[in-house]
Parts: structure tokens; sequence; C-alpha cells
């Protein structure tokens, strides 16, 4: 009897592993795939640089929407019925967006997509923490967010590919045919939630979390680096298409898009920022972190494509590294309210990515070298700040 409930609990933690993997994967190769493709907007829809980096900037508005909207509807309506209306949602603008020629139109699908696009963050660490043992949750999350960074970096490769040899109409069918595969399995696999109790609390009591957590000056910055972090990493990747396809390296689109394979070192950088934290202390490393992220970037002024490609490398290890790290830190700050101050880290991360798509279009008219040099600083300065104030602060008391 022991050996059929082990079995079936292990089938149980495989089914639910598996499905929100590919969810995941799906729903962050769909979010960011639009990003090597900005040269091809400004081409194809006669729009200036910055205006086609709204392609990714009005996706993340929808999705922070979408995650205090869903996030609350989520703790009241169940978790399985928004993680699949997350893929449906995402996957079918996929399909309209080649359908018209108007760039509106796109930019409204888009904000649309984001906020579908929310379900899947809104219910997905909730569902594990109420269906997975304890014991193997943490194997569970960890593989949830390696297929995020993972869908992220497939999706900008496939998009890239796809167009420098078809079009970015076909790419879209191409993505919209995957996730309508995946929602397939995901509805297949994915079990009915056992655990789950619907919350009976009013939406005041949400944001009464809010507000008690938006109080907090050490939450604040941690919030803040959460900003800056992802401001100066989306900041590079949005202004570097642009960057290599211009002289002297005139690249095509398709070797452009291989460059974003750098961020496969964001599946190993998570779990092995946590085990050095575990040894040398969470702050120590996330510091150090920042500074290798700076460094990957300086490595981009190179004259050589392989420094460049060097450097891309080395921020993304630096910056998945500070990142996981800095999203610890926010439960170590929190005693009550937990799932708002995660909530809020996320908002606050996803603004960064806003601002890094749309917000230093004056940077990239100056150049190469001045956008890295100030996108560089940034958080430097940031993290800098942070240690001092903590220095002050241990000595007062």
């Amino acid at each position: 009897m022991r050996q059929k409930e082990h079995m079936t609990a292990t089938m149980q933690f495989w089914r639910i592993t598996i499905s929100l993997a590919l969810a995941s994967f799906f729903v962050f190769a769909g979010m960011y795939a639009v990003q090597p493709l900005f040269p091809v907007f400004v081409k194809e829809f006669n729009v200036p640089v910055s205006a086609s980096g709204l392609t990714l900037s009005l996706t993340i508005a929808g999705l922070i929407i979408g995650l205090v909207v869903l996030g609350f509807l989520s703790d009241r309506h169940g978790r399985t019925i928004f993680i699949k209306l997350s893929l449906a949602g995402s996957a079918i603008p996929f399909l309209i967006m080649p359908l018209f020629d108007s760039f509106l139109v796109l930019l409204a699908l888009r904000f649309v997509q984001g906020f579908a696009l929310a379900g899947l963050p809104a219910a997905a660490l909730a569902y594990l923490s109420e269906e997975i043992d304890r014991r193997r949750v943490h194997v569970a999350t960890a593989l949830y967010i390696s297929s995020n960074a993972l869908g992220g970096m497939v999706g900008r490769v496939m998009t890239g590919y796809l167009t420098d040899h078809f079009s970015w109409q076909v790419a879209f069918y191409v993505l919209a045919v995957l996730g309508i595969m995946i929602l397939a399995a995901v509805v297949f696999m994915l079990p009915k939630s056992r655990f789950f109790e619907p919350s009976r609390e009013a939406f005041s009591y949400d944001l009464k979390g809010f507000a008690y957590h938006l109080k907090n000056p050490a939450l604040l910055l941690i919030f803040g680096l959460g900003i800056v972090l992802q401001l100066s990493f989306t900041g590079m990747w949005t202004y570097l298409p642009f960057y290599l396809e211009a002289p002297p390296f005139s690249l095509p689109l398709e070797v452009i898009s291989y460059m974003f394979l750098a961020y496969g070192l964001g599946v190993i950088g998570s779990p092995v920022a946590g085990w050095l934290a575990s040894h040398f202390g969470l702050r120590a490393v996330r510091l150090t972190g920042v500074f290798v992220m700076a460094a990957g970037m300086l490595l981009t002024l190179g004259p050589a494509l392989w420094m460049i490609a060097t450097g891309l490398c080395v921020t993304c290890l630096g910056f998945f590294t500070a990142h996981s790290l800095t999203a610890s830190s926010v439960g170590e700050e929190v005693s009550h309210h937990k799932g708002s101050a995660s909530s809020l880290y996320l908002v606050s991360y996803y603004i960064g990515v806003s601002l890094g798509s749309s917000a230093l279009g004056p940077l990239w008219n100056l150049g190469w070298l001045v956008l890295i040099a100030v996108i560089t600083c940034i958080p430097v300065i940031y993290v800098l700040f942070i240690r001092m104030r903590q220095h002050k602060k241990r000595k007062a008391a």
C-alpha cells in the first residue's frame, strides 16, 4: 500500500512539475519573443527606435496590472483555471497579430497578451506550495524558475531565426502553434487542486498588505534594486540588436538572435547563487553578482565580437545571481503578508523591464558607449548606497 501511495505521489509531483515548467517556458518565450525584432518593427512600420520597444514595455504594463488583478482572483477562485487561461490568452494573440498591418493594433494586442500572461506567475507558485510536499517543493520551484529563463532565451532565438529566414509573421504563427500544443498538454496533465482553500478576505485586506510593505524602508530598497537591475539588464538587450546590425559588425538577425543564448547561464545562475549564498552570505554574493554584471556590460564595449559575446555571458551570470538573491531577500525582510511582498517585488522587477525597453532611447541616441556607461553605473551606485546605509545603521545600533 505504501509503495502504491509513494508511486502516486511521485506521478503527481512530475505531472505538476512538468506541466508548470512547460507553461512557464511558453509564457516567458511569448513575453520576450519580440526583443530581437525591434529593428524589424522600425523598418516594417516606420516607427522610431523607442516606439519599437513599446511592443515589450506595453506587454509588461499589462502583466503588472494582471499580477494584481489575477493574483487576487486566483486566491478566491482557484489556481488551475488561471494557469490554463493564461496559456490560451498568450497563444491566441500570436494568431491575430500577423493579420493586421497596424502598429497600434500590434501594441494593443501585446498589452492584452501581457495581462493574460500574468495568470501563470499569479497562480503557479501558490499552486506548487499547496499541492506538493514541502520536502520536494523547492525542486519543483527551481525547475519552474529555470523554465522562465529557458523560455525567454528560446523565444528570442527562435523568433530571430524564423524572422531572418521567413518573416516575423511566420515566427508568430509558430509561437501560436507551440502555445496551443503546450496548452493541450497542460489541460491533459495538470491535476486539479486538492488543497486549495479560497480566501474569504475582502480586496481591502490585500491593499492593506501592499500599504504595509510600502512603509518599510528596507523593503523599498529591495524593490528599488529589482527595478535598477532589470532596467540596466533589459536596456542592454533592447539596444544590442540595433548596435550589432550596424557597422562595423553588420550582422544578420539570425546571428544577432544567437547572442540571446547567453541567457542559458540564467538556468544555472540561480541555483549556483543559492549555494554560494549559503556559504558566504546573501548580501556578499548579491554584491558580487552586481559587480560581475557590471564587468560583463563593460566587456560589450570591446571591438571584437568574441568580447561582446563573452561580456553578454558574464552579464547574464551576474544578473541572475543578483536577481535571484534579491528576490530571496524579500522573504527575510517581512513577517506578515509575504504573498503581497513577493507580488510587489515582481511588480518592481517588471517596471524595470518596461523602463529598460522604452525609456533609454535618449541614451541610445548618444551611442552604445554612453548607454553602457550609464546603465553599468546605476546598479553599482545603488548597491554601494545600500551598503553604506546598512553600515551606518549598524554603527548607530
